[in-house]
């Protein structure tokens, strides 16, 4: 599946910084072009789904509830 993003890219003394307009991620390169293929890779990588390196443990707790 494709999405298109809008990209706004500036100059930060010798980087090129390419920010997404509507996610918050962005990403820096040496030229333009490298920075909106950073921020390309960085948004594959915002938008996959996470994958825990340790599976998690699952726990059920008793809370009391009410002030007595």
């Amino acid at each position: 599946m494709k999405q298109q993003f809008t990209a706004s890219v500036w100059q930060e003394g010798g980087w090129f910084v390419a920010q997404c307009r509507e996610v918050d991620v962005a990403s820096q390169g040496e030229s333009e072009e490298e920075a909106l293929s950073n921020l390309r890779e960085a948004l594959e990588l915002h938008f996959e789904p996470p994958v825990a390196t340790v599976a998690p443990h699952v726990h059920e707790i008793e809370v009391k509830l009410g002030a007595a």
